[in-house]
């Protein structure tokens, strides 16, 4: 149980205690005040209490010295978790979802980010993967007013994965609101036209958007072909390899798709069955095969700590996937969020192991030509890890970099889709989210494109 003298601390802190395996049973007690320019926390762990006190900045206005007692309370859990449990995590004290936030906040102050990251106890590796990734983004970040891009939400696919905690369901069970699901994405992109500027990137994201038929596709990717009018970058999350036809792989070619994602998560044929895949790895280089001729960019996706993956079977997962040859490859580490059937009977991965999967796929991706250019985390991930994209030199998907670093309006349409719009120079965001639930989401939808409409035209 944790206590704190600060409330507005709790839900900050609370992300810290979740970093360590066991916190949340132990009485916790951290009392927090500023003198003059610094920043005193006490922190009582199991009755033993360590003080720490960290310098902020001269003149740092209100707002500025509430998001530095913020860090530095969680800085000061942290060091006494750490102390209490000998355990240091590769990010440190950072909780955050996007580390390459802060780096570029340190930047623009002036300040090189990587003392700031060493402070955190942020691992000297992830300090190095965040410049790399800074790096990678120099010429594809782009901050100009007015750019957008667009999602749309399929949330449909073939069954559910165990560890997946989205809305989507099995196409058998969900098939009956197709044909109004479709109808009402066409009336939010239709209503979509006069609320869009400079659009960079479309994503037609899942779920998997290869689950529907190959007319049911064409029918979205037409009701977007007269918002894509720049030739901009087009993606199109195919999905599961079982879900593959050359059909499909026509209709995203006749509407001038620039780009598809292979989601193959593993290629150990044990593995997929284990979390409920109903293909092989086979049908995942097949998919490829089917998709060679189409000269689409393509993303791959794998996952390091799928329930019972061998570190044997992860590396040779990440070999397969380069000799594959995709544009990119995004390694993940395993999250089980409330909703994924694995949650509840999957014990944490021993830290050695996964360390040692994340290790083993940054060399060998980096030895094989490959560069991180967007990264995020997620809470509850196994070992406390992140997210990478890597791409070939001038591959990397715009989409990912505006949406990991929210540089850009996102109008998003469709169930579960969240749009953001950027205010003050993206100093301010504000979200407008559609219901998760399909039907709620159906009986919604002209209320919805009157409320995002609401929200795009709004002045600063």
């Amino acid at each position: 149980m944790l206590t704190c003298n600060q409330s507005f601390l709790v839900p900050e802190l609370m992300d810290v205690v979740r970093l360590f395996d066991g916190a949340q049973d132990l009485p916790i007690d951290v009392r927090s005040e500023e003198r003059g320019d610094m920043f005193c926390n006490a922190v009582t762990v199991g009755g033993k209490t360590c003080s720490f006190s960290d310098a902020g900045e001269e003149d740092a206005v209100a707002l500025r010295r509430r998001s530095l007692c913020k860090r530095y309370a969680k800085l000061a859990l942290y060091r006494a978790l750490s102390d209490v449990t000998g355990v240091h995590l590769p990010w440190g004290a950072l909780t955050g979802i996007r580390p390459t936030r802060l780096a570029y906040q340190e930047l623009e102050a002036g300040r090189p980010f990587e003392p700031l990251f060493a402070q955190m106890d942020v691992a000297p590796d992830n300090i190095e993967l965040v410049r790399r990734v800074l790096a990678a983004q120099r010429g594809i970040l782009a901050r100009g007013e007015g750019n957008c891009d667009l999602f749309v939400s399929l949330p449909f696919c073939p069954t559910k994965c165990e560890y997946c905690s989205f809305i989507t369901a099995p196409i058998a069970a969900t098939r009956k609101y197709l044909p109004d699901y479709l109808a009402a994405l066409g009336r939010e992109l239709g209503a979509a036209e006069g609320l869009i500027g400079n659009l960079r990137a479309v994503y037609i994201g899942g779920g998997t958007p290869f689950a529907p038929e190959a007319g049911e596709l064409a029918q979205v990717l037409r009701a977007v072909a007269p918002l894509r009018t720049n030739g901009c970058e087009y993606t199109v999350e195919a999905g599961r390899p079982d879900t593959f036809t050359r059909e499909k792989l026509e209709v995203c070619r006749e509407f001038g798709v620039t780009r598809i994602c292979i989601n193959a998560q593993s290629f150990s044929d044990e593995t997929l069955a284990r979390i409920g895949r109903k293909h092989t790895a086979q049908a995942v280089r097949d998919a490829f095969a089917l998709a060679a001729p189409y000269d689409f960019l393509i993303n791959c996706d794998l996952i390091a700590g799928l329930t019972g993956e061998t570190l044997e079977e992860f590396c040779a997962s990440v070999d397969e996937a380069i000799a594959l040859a995709p544009a990119n490859i995004t390694v993940h580490t395993l999250c089980l969020k409330k909703g994924a059937r694995l949650k509840e009977e999957t014990q944490r991965l021993g830290e050695g192991r996964l360390s040692e999967m994340i290790a083993y796929s940054r060399a060998a991706l980096t030895a094989a030509g490959y560069e991180p250019y967007y990264l995020y985390r997620q809470k509850y991930m196994a070992g406390a890890h992140e997210n990478v994209g890597w791409a070939k030199p001038g591959t990397a998907c715009l989409y990912n970099v505006d949406v990991m670093e929210e540089t850009c309006d996102n109008l998003a349409v469709g169930a579960n889709a969240v749009s953001k719009k950027l205010f003050a120079g993206g100093k301010r965001i504000e979200r407008h989210g559609s219901p998760k639930d399909i039907p709620t989401y159906l009986a919604k939808v002209g209320q919805l494109i009157l409320e995002r409409e609401r929200l795009f035209l709004a002045k600063e």
